[in-house]
């Protein structure tokens, strides 16, 4: 999983998000939505630990523990709280088997190149009858076109996106880093890998024009939202 981009970037994604502070708290609804009791939790590409930070302060919700690829990310994290590991989705061998009640990807997934290996990895490490939960922008929604044309076009100021664009467009060097997968192409790899007992949740299910207006609370489901949970059970 390691992208350079992050550790060149670093500032520009937490500003990104801070800016968007109505989809960032959507999302951030969206996680809190299955976290009732997470028990021990390790967030996998926790980059700035802007996510676990909020959880902490609005929901009560303690997520100490982070795995971070580029290292600026991970400096910023640290900073907010967290105990951050340098290292990659696919390689966990720092963590023993049976070790966590939960297991997080959240907006990790697209840029983790071996996402089969990283799930496999994610059940070692956790308990009997612990959860993933994988969260991301889906293939098939509209912000993953919306971004993949932008990446194609290597801009948002252009004709074929004018009117069209989120009010703030997530920065074209990361949509160019991605790769989006479909959610049924994440359960496929997840039932691969030892996991059972789906559940899914959404939210972002407006057009991204208009994502930014309010605060959305997270529906049952995967079909029309922006940005998708799956919740599902260490077999």
């Amino acid at each position: 999983m390691k992208n350079t981009v992050f550790d060149e970037y670093a500032e520009k994604y937490d500003s990104w998000f801070l800016k968007n502070e109505i989809v960032l708290h959507s999302e951030v609804a969206l996680l809190a939505h299955f976290l009732k009791k997470p028990g021990r939790t390790l967030s996998v590409g926790c980059g700035s630990g802007l996510f676990e930070m909020i959880l902490k302060n609005e929901y009560h919700i303690l997520i100490e523990e982070g795995l971070e690829p580029a290292t600026a990310m991970a400096e910023i994290a640290q900073k907010r709280g967290m105990t951050v590991k340098l290292g990659t989705a696919e390689n966990l061998q720092e963590y023993s088997a049976n070790h966590f009640a939960t297991v997080i990807f959240n907006g990790s997934p697209s840029y983790i190149s071996d996402l089969k290996q990283a799930f496999k990895e994610a059940n070692r490490i956790l308990k009997p009858g612990g959860h993933i939960l994988v969260l991301d922008v889906p293939k098939e929604s509209g912000y993953a076109l919306l971004y993949c044309l932008a990446s194609q076009l290597g801009t948002w100021d252009h004709p074929l996106l004018e009117g069209a664009r989120p009010a703030f467009p997530y920065p074209v060097e990361f949509t160019k880093s991605a790769n989006w997968r479909t959610t049924p192409e994440k359960v496929a790899l997840l039932k691969e890998t030892g996991f059972h007992n789906f559940e899914y949740a959404q939210t972002l299910t407006k057009h991204p024009v208009y994502t930014h207006l309010e605060i959305e609370k997270p529906i049952e489901g995967y079909e029309k939202g922006g940005y998708v949970a799956i919740w599902a059970e260490k077999v």
